[in-house]
């Protein structure tokens, strides 16, 4: 059988403001990950991006494999001791068979080729070992000022996601997940933020970048001034929340 393409690389155009603006797992996520798996030798973290959940992992195993297809990605990942990145796709890799305690993917299930990640997933994990995958969409709740011109932002780039953002639309429980299932506890990401940050997040979306390259503008800039007037002074700090979904599983 023919290898299919590498997992689609949505991102390495815009790796860097990936790294800076996303926000961040809470502690209590990988604290629930460590405590299921019986040893804590070895942790995977699929499609990594910048190592931001791989990094957070190495606080509770002693070497973390972090990989993904997108060198740009790997170039901005965040620096650890206990953290190994390289460029691979999801689906075939050169992690040893059965020497992983753990596989994570944040974020980035959706646009795998599930029946052979599945597959790779079983292959490196030990008997007994967990798989997590999780994701969020679009913010839970905004502060009510900003309600509005997020919802217009929103619409104006939703056509523009890929056909695979529907797994996140509907919370991960249609993913294919051939795994024995763990029930994961409720938990969100909150985080404060200011103007420029918030734009930067929405710079990061791979519907904003689909957008600016098809239409030849920065949708942002359609409702500059209508998100500044939302905001208030660019130093403000205002309240955002995500829900986490989750899939975990025993192999």
């Amino acid at each position: 059988m023919a290898f299919p393409e590498p997992t689609r690389d949505l991102f390495s155009k815009q790796s860097a403001e990936y790294a800076k603006y996303r926000p961040r797992y809470p502690k209590a996520l990988f604290e629930f990950l460590a405590s299921l798996t019986p040893e804590h030798h070895r942790a995977w973290d699929c499609a990594t991006g910048n190592g931001q959940a791989a990094v957070d992992l190495a606080e509770y195993f002693d070497e973390v494999i972090a990989t993904d297809s997108s060198e740009a990605q790997i170039r901005n990942a965040v620096s650890h001791p206990k953290v190994r990145y390289s460029v691979s796709a999801a689906e075939k890799t050169s992690i040893e068979t059965k020497s992983v305690d753990l596989v994570t993917v944040a974020q980035a299930a959706h646009w795998f080729h599930h029946d052979l990640f599945n597959a790779e997933a079983k292959r490196v994990l030990k008997p007994g070992g967990v798989v997590a995958l999780w994701c969020y969409g679009h913010n839970r709740k905004v502060e009510p000022v900003l309600e509005a011109v997020y919802k217009k932002y929103a619409d104006l780039v939703n056509p523009y996601w890929a056909s695979e953002i529907h797994y996140i639309w509907e919370e991960y429980k249609t993913i294919p997940f051939p795994f024995e299932e763990i029930k994961a506890p409720s938990m969100t990401m909150e985080t404060d933020w200011n103007l420029e940050v918030f734009k930067g997040y929405l710079w990061s979306w791979s519907a904003t970048q689909k957008y600016v390259k098809e239409k030849g503008e920065n949708p942002l800039g359609l409702l500059e001034q209508e998100l500044q007037s939302a905001w208030g002074p660019p130093e403000s700090l205002h309240r955002m929340i995500w829900n986490i979904y989750f899939r975990v599983g025993r192999g």
